[in-house]
C-alpha cells in the first residue's frame, strides 16, 4: 500500500500483490474495520496457508551480487515509482529520500543496495536491467544529483543526502527493511511507504502479515490494474493450487496418494497458472540462463578481479582450462565451452493428456525413471561450475536467484554436472530436477525463510544444498521418499552455518561456500540413494531446527559482518 498525504490526512492505498491479492483498496489509517478483519484472519483456523508458490517465484533472473540486498531492493524502488504513476502522483515529485534499515544498512554498500535502489527508481527492474549501463548511470547520478524518475524526468537527487543508511537502527517487521518518501516543491511529503526484502527476491510492504509461514509477497509488477479484487490471499491459493501441501510430510502423502513424482505435483499445480508450452518455455529458459552464467564465469579471463576493494581474482577460467585439458587433451590456444543449452522452440503437443480428460498431464510430460549410477569423478567440476557462477554473481552479471543471488552456484553446478555426464534426456531432466528443487525451497520459504538476515547462511547456502540434494536424487531415479531424504541430509550437515561476508561483499566465504555445498549435495544424494528411504530425522524436523536455530543466533552472525570472518580477516 501507497502511504499518500492528502489534506493533512494519512491514506493507505494498497496496490497489488503477486496473484492479484488486495487490490485498489483504500482504508483510512484509523479504519476500524481493519483491525476487525486482522483479528478474524488470526482466529480463522483456515489461515494457516499451504506452502505453495510458482516455481518461478521462486527461481527468477535478475542480477548480482545479492537477492535481498539488490534484487529485491530494485524492485521496491520500481513499486514505489508504479504506485506514484498510478496515484497521478508521478509529476508532483520534486525530490526523494530513501531510508536502509538493519542488514540492507550493514552491508548495503558491499552488496550493491543503494545502486539497485537507485536503479529502481529510474524504473529498472532485475530481470531487464542492462548490466553494463549500471555503472555509467550511478556516475551520472553521483556527478549530477539529480535522478531520471522512471526514466522520464530528472528530479534533484543527492545520494550522499538522500540515501541513508541507518546503521543502528531496524525496523521490527524485518531486518531487511527500507523506507521511501516523495516530496513536492515546498518538501511537503506527498507519498511514502516501507518495504521489506526477504530473501530470494520477495519483497513485501509494511502492512503484509509476517506471520509465520504466510505466503505473501511481491515479486512482480501488475500487468492488469483493473483486476478483481480478491481479499485475502487463502482465497487466491485456494482457487489456484491443485495439489496443496504444507510441509515435507503431506508433499510425500499426496504423491503416494496421486502415485505421482514431486515434480509431478509442482507440474499440476504450475498449470493452474501457466500452460504447458509456458511452463516448458519458462523452465529451458531458467536453465538456460543458469548455464549462460556458467559459461561467462568459466569463459571471463583470469586477470579479471572482482569488484569490491578484495582485490580477488577470477579462479573459475584458470580451474576450468585445467579440467578440460585433462578430460579432453591439449586445450587449443581459443577457449572452448562445452555449452547445455536446450532449445526452446516446442516440440509435440503438450496440451492434452494422453490417456483420457482424467489422466494427470505429468504423468506424461514428466514420467517416472529407473535408477542410475554414475562414476565419474564429481569434485573438480562441481566446485568449478559454482565458482562460476558466484563470480559473476559478485561482479554484479545476470544469474538466476535458486533460491538467492549469495546461493546462486550450488543448484546450477549440481544440474550441469548430471547433464554433461549421466543425462539421456537432457530436457526432461531439467524439468525434473528444477521442479523437485522448487517443491523443497517452497517447504523452506514456508516452514522457516531464505534470508540470511533471518537464517544466517543456512537459510540460502544451506537451503540450496538441501534443494539440489533432492533434485539430484530424483534425477537418477530416487523414490519420493529418498529425495525427501536427500533434501534433509543437505540441510542437516548446514544447519548453524552463518553469514559473515568480508567486507559486505558476496565473495567471502560466499563463493567457495557455494562449492563446497555442490558436492555436498551430490553426496547427501548419494547417501540417501543407499538407502530404502527410512531415517531417522525428517526434512520437517531439520526445517523446524533450521528456524529455531536461525532465531537463536546472534545478529553479528546474520548478514550484518559485524561477526566471524567478516571481523577477523584483514582488509589489506
Amino acid at each position: 500500500m501507497l502511504n499518500i498525504i492528502k489534506n493533512t490526512a494519512l491514506y493507505k492505498l494498497s496496490r497489488p500483490m503477486a496473484g492479484g491479492a488486495l487490490i485498489g483498496r483504500i482504508r483510512h489509517y484509523g479504519s476500524s474495520s481493519l483491525a476487525t478483519e486482522q483479528c478474524k484472519e488470526k482466529d480463522d483456523p483456515n489461515a494457516e496457508h499451504h506452502a505453495v508458490v510458482s516455481t518461478f517465484d521462486l527461481f527468477s533472473i535478475g542480477v548480482g551480487p545479492s537477492s535481498s540486498h539488490t534484487v529485491g531492493p530494485m524492485r521496491a524502488a520500481k513499486f514505489f515509482i508504479n504506485d506514484l504513476k498510478e496515484h497521478q502522483l508521478l509529476d508532483k515529485v520534486y525530490s526523494l529520500r530513501v531510508d536502509m534499515f538493519g542488514s540492507l544498512a550493514l552491508t548495503g554498500k558491499g552488496h550493491g543496495t543503494d545502486n539497485a535502489i537507485l536503479m529502481g527508481i529510474e524504473g529498472e527492474t532485475p530481470d531487464c536491467i542492462e548490466t553494463s549501463t549500471i555503472a555509467p548511470r550511478i556516475q551520472d547520478i553521483h556527478t549530477n544529483k539529480s535522478i531520471h524518475l522512471d526514466g522520464t524526468h530528472r528530479i534533484t537527487f543527492d545520494p550522499a543526502k538522500h540515501l541513508i543508511f541507518n546503521y543502528f537502527k531496524t525496523l521490527p517487521q524485518h531486518p531487511n527493511g527500507m523506507r521511501l518518501c516523495a516530496f513536492d516543491k515546498n518538501t511537503t511529503m506527498i507519498a511514502t511507504n516501507e518495504y521489506f526484502s526477504i530473501g530470494g527476491g520477495f519483497v513485501v510492504k509494511e502492512e503484509t502479515q509476517m506471520d509465520h509461514g504466510e505466503n505473501v509477497f511481491y515479486k512482480q509488477e501488475d500487468e492488469d490494474p483493473g483486476a478483481v479484487v480478491v481479499a485475502e490471499r487463502k482465497d487466491q491459493d485456494v482457487a489456484v493450487v491443485s495439489l496443496p501441501f504444507r510441509n515435507a510430510s503431506e508433499l510425500v502423502a499426496v504423491c503416494k496418494r496421486e502415485k505421482m513424482t514431486i515434480a509431478q505435483v509442482v507440474y499440476e499445480n504450475e498449470l493452474k497458472w501457466s500452460t504447458p508450452a509456458e511452463i516448458r518455455e519458462k523452465l529451458l529458459l531458467i536453465w538456460n540462463t543458469m548455464d549462460q552464467s556458467i559459461r561467462n564465469g568459466v569463459m571471463a579471463t583470469t586477470e579479471d578481479r572482482l569488484p569490491g576493494g578484495l582485490n580477488i581474482r577470477r579462479r573459475a577460467p584458470g580451474l576450468y582450462q585445467k579440467l578440460l585439458k585433462g578430460l579432453y587433451g591439449p586445450v587449443p590456444n581459443k577457449p572452448m565451452y562445452h555449452g547445455s543449452q536446450i532449445d526452446l522452440s516446442a516440440s509435440g503437443s503438450l496440451d492434452h493428456p494422453p490417456n483420457g480428460k482424467h489422466a494427470h498431464l505429468s504423468l506424461s510430460v514428466l514420467p517416472k525413471r529407473q535408477r542410475k549410477k554414475f562414476l565419474l569423478p564429481a569434485l573438480d567440476y562441481l566446485s568449478v561450475y559454482a565458482i562460476a557462477v558466484n563470480e559473476e554473481n559478485a561482479a554484479g552479471n545476470r544469474i538466476v536467484t535458486a533460491p538467492t543471488n549469495g546461493a546462486a552456484g550450488t543448484i546450477p553446478s549440481v544440474l550441469k554436472y548430471y547433464l554433461e555426464f549421466v543425462s539421456e534426456d537432457p530436457e526432461n531432466d531439467v524439468m525434473e530436477f528444477l521442479l523437485t528443487t522448487a517443491a523443497i525451497g517452497m517447504l523452506y520459504k514456508r516452514g522457516a525463510s531464505i534470508s540470511a538476515a533471518e537464517m544466517g547462511c543456512q537459510g540460502e547456502v544451506g537451503v540450496a544444498c538441501s534443494m539440489a540434494a533432492g533434485g539430484f536424487a530424483a534425477v537418477l531415479g530416487g523414490t519420493v521418499e529418498q529425495v525427501e531424504n536427500a533434501a534433509e541430509i543437505g540441510m542437516e550437515h548446514n544447519l548453524g552455518l552463518t553469514c559473515d561476508p568480508v567486507n559486505g561483499l558476496v565473495q567471502v566465504p560466499c563463493i567457495e561456500r557455494n562449492a563446497l555445498a555442490a558436492v555436498k549435495a551430490v553426496a547427501a544424494a548419494q547417501l540417501a540413494l543407499n538407502e530404502e528411504g527410512d531415517h531417522r530425522v525428517s526434512l520437517d524436523q531439520v526445517i523446524e531446527t533450521m528456524r529455531q536455530t536461525g532465531l537463536d543466533m546472534m545478529s553479528k552472525y546474520k548478514e550484518t559482518s559485524q561477526g566471524g570472518l567478516a571481523v577477523n580477516v584483514p582488509l589489506c
